[in-house]
């Protein structure tokens, strides 16, 4: 028997370990957005005194990066691919159009004039 046991992640995609880990920023994101916001808050407020101001961006740039939103990555719900996304349909393009053509997708159908 394995001493690690897969912890199942129904992330609605094919899991790769790319999307294990974009799924894991989001989560580290998520608890720590309120904390970074703090921390700005503090940065940018000009009536504090500098010294207070300075260690809060001490303590942000110390931060994980997982914690900053830009290191999230749209990627598809259907292969996981990070590239050429759809933002409305979370697809990549190939996949939309595949799904699109099947008839998949309410309210999509080939362009016709």
């Amino acid at each position: 028997m394995s001493m690690f046991r897969a912890k199942k992640l129904d992330l609605g995609c094919f899991i790769k370990p790319r999307t294990i880990r974009d799924h894991t920023k989001r989560l580290v994101f998520e608890k720590f957005e309120p904390e970074r916001q703090a921390l700005r808050y503090i940065i940018r407020n000009t009536t504090l005194p500098p010294r207070v101001r300075a260690e809060a961006q001490l303590q942000l740039t110390q931060m994980h990066s997982y914690t900053r939103g830009t290191q999230i990555r749209n990627r598809c719900i259907m292969g996981g691919q990070g590239r050429g996304v759809l933002r409305d349909f979370k697809m990549t393009r190939f996949q939309f159009r595949m799904e699109a053509m099947a008839g998949n997708i309410p309210g999509i159908k080939r362009a016709s004039w």
